[in-house]
């Protein structure tokens, strides 16, 4: 049987990047095709990259065909801090690519969010995701998964002091949340490249998936 298209967005960031390695060496996938603004570091001859501008990823419908979509596109406040294009990024391409899979009949998406994301909050980044999150579901894709992690932890290319500080501080704070807490704790981006690529090749009964299920899901990938 033919193997499988991945889409992926956000291959040049940490989860995407560990997301990606995960695709190639899956039989499972003949292909997978990168929306990106850079290239990336990985060759391989199942990939198809497109440099493109992501804010116009509409344009790309053509190319934008496959079996499943993976949108690991992100930014934080503190490297966008203009929200207008703050908001391009975070409710833009991934609304964009769900548009994209309804008007090209892609069943599956996968999606990451973020712990908090809200259409209703005070807060602009919680309601940005949770506005985005409303346009996803809304598609109607045959199957939809948003995964809401909490801090994401990891090592990464750039340098980030203050989140590096702030890992140090949960990784201590990690310990102290037990109950209804433990959902806060930090998440390796691993963890969540595990759940996403396991998603992508079975049925799940949640399409809303906060962090300590993330993890739940990433344990049953170590054992397909």
């Amino acid at each position: 049987m033919k193997g499988k298209t991945a889409i992926l967005l956000g291959a040049t960031g940490l989860t995407g990047g560990l997301l990606l390695q995960q695709l190639v060496n899956d039989d499972y996938f003949d292909k997978v095709i990168l929306f990106s603004r850079s290239t990336v570091s990985l060759k391989h001859p199942k990939i198809e990259e497109h440099l493109i501008d992501l804010f116009q990823l509409e344009k790309h419908s053509s190319q934008f065909k496959g079996d499943v979509v993976f949108c690991c596109v992100g930014s934080t406040q503190k490297k966008t801090p203009d929200k207008e294009i703050y908001k391009k990024v975070d409710f833009g391409i991934p609304t964009a690519a769900a548009r994209l899979a309804k008007q090209n009949n892609i069943k599956k998406m996968i999606v990451v969010s973020a712990l908090g994301a809200d259409k209703n909050s005070k807060f602009f980044y919680n309601k940005t995701k949770g506005q985005m999150e409303e346009v996803v579901v809304n598609q109607q894709l045959e199957e939809t998964y948003i995964l809401q992690p909490s801090l994401i932890d990891g090592t990464r290319n750039e340098n980030r002091p203050f989140e590096f500080a702030w890992k140090k501080v949960m990784k201590v704070a990690n310990f102290l949340m037990i109950g209804p807490l433990k959902k806060y704790r930090s998440i390796q981006a691993k963890t969540i490249a595990n759940s996403m690529h396991f998603l992508a090749k079975h049925k799940y009964p949640n399409s809303i998936i906060e962090s300590e299920e993330i993890k739940t899901i990433s344990a049953k990938n170590k054992r397909v």
